[in-house]
């Protein structure tokens, strides 16, 4: 006894003097972030704008100490609807959430899938982007309007492609810039590819006469020369990029594209809360602040019942614009 009581108050003195910066090390512990083994799902292949977004988020919250060792997993298929369809299949799962966009919002639509986003637990938009006007380097095209005219004198021979099915932003943006060049959207030669990844090959080996896509996809590939930016579609140009916008080049379109996360069904209103807190959190971070300059994103950030009122008013729009181009 006497040997063991000195040791046994030497490892209490020691737990006492370990004890507090162990339990306040990073602000998840004190926030009540910390979600273990936490993962991200990505519904389409990897490049593409929700892997980026998932993946950036991931690492910014991991360096935030918000919680620890964020999984990030890809699970493409048929714009984004194979991994709704997950999704909804892990009812009360707190530790899975997902990234996604308009794209899936049109894919639901185009694909008349089984389950919509009606079926998931809304958990915050994050950002709003332009989508750009691309070629490759070497392609014939400088100028939008060179791009344009050709276009306009024989639309089917100039395949445009797109990261998401129709119905989706890179679907929806080339057919409202046919439109306001006085292209009749149906003679639009429209090449769906499962995110931005693929999409990218496809331009690069002039597979596709132009991508449409999100600025963050491709800044890197812009800035490096290998891909040339004729347009942006939103009402601004963007920072840093020499471009115009399409309603600067006289076509009447202003679009922009926006990605969140969204929940399996089910929670517990602790499981949401915990979630929407780890993303308020990450939200604030200086770590997620500066990702968003880098990558050209707006910040768009809605959470809750605010995000699922916004969801049904997207799915409506896409309904709203698909019927006005006669699609």
């Amino acid at each position: 006894m006497r040997l063991r009581t000195p040791l046994a108050l030497l490892g209490a003195a020691v737990l006492l003097l370990l004890g507090p910066p162990l339990l306040s090390t990073g602000s998840g512990a004190e926030t009540g972030t910390q979600i273990p083994g936490l993962r991200f799902m990505v519904p389409n292949t990897p490049g593409g704008g929700y892997d980026i977004t998932a993946r950036t988020a991931a690492k910014n919250a991991e360096d935030a100490g918000l919680t620890p060792n964020v999984e990030v997993f890809n699970l493409p298929g048929a714009g984004g609807t194979v991994g709704l369809t997950r999704l909804v299949s892990e009812h009360g799962n707190g530790k899975l959430a997902m990234s996604m966009g308009l794209g899936v919002v049109g894919a639901v639509r185009s694909n008349h899938a089984p389950k919509t986003l009606a079926d998931t637990t809304p958990i915050a938009r994050l950002t709003e982007e332009q989508d750009v006007v691309v070629v490759a380097k070497d392609s014939p095209y400088k100028t939008i309007d060179d791009l344009v005219d050709a276009w306009k004198a024989d639309p089917g021979k100039l395949p445009v492609g797109g990261g998401s099915s129709p119905g989706g932003p890179d679907h929806l943006a080339p057919m409202l810039m046919a439109r306001a060049a006085g292209i009749a959207p149906k003679e639009v030669n429209y090449i769906p590819f499962d995110g931005g990844g693929e999409l990218l090959a496809s331009i690069l080996g002039n597979k596709v006469a132009f991508g449409v896509s999100g600025v963050g996809e491709y800044l890197d590939q812009i800035k490096a020369g290998e891909l040339r930016l004729l347009a942006v579609t939103g009402p601004e140009r963007v920072d840093g990029l020499d471009a115009p916008t399409l309603q600067e080049a006289g076509y009447d379109v202003n679009f922009t594209n926006w990605r969140g996360i969204v929940a399996p069904p089910g929670l517990s209103d602790a499981e949401r809360d915990k979630l929407v807190r780890l993303i308020e959190e990450l939200h604030d971070s200086p770590e997620w602040q500066k990702s968003l300059k880098q990558n050209g994103w707006d910040d768009a950030f809605l959470t809750g019942e605010k995000f699922g009122a916004f969801l049904d008013a997207q799915d409506q729009r896409v309904v709203s614009v698909l019927k006005e181009l006669g699609l």
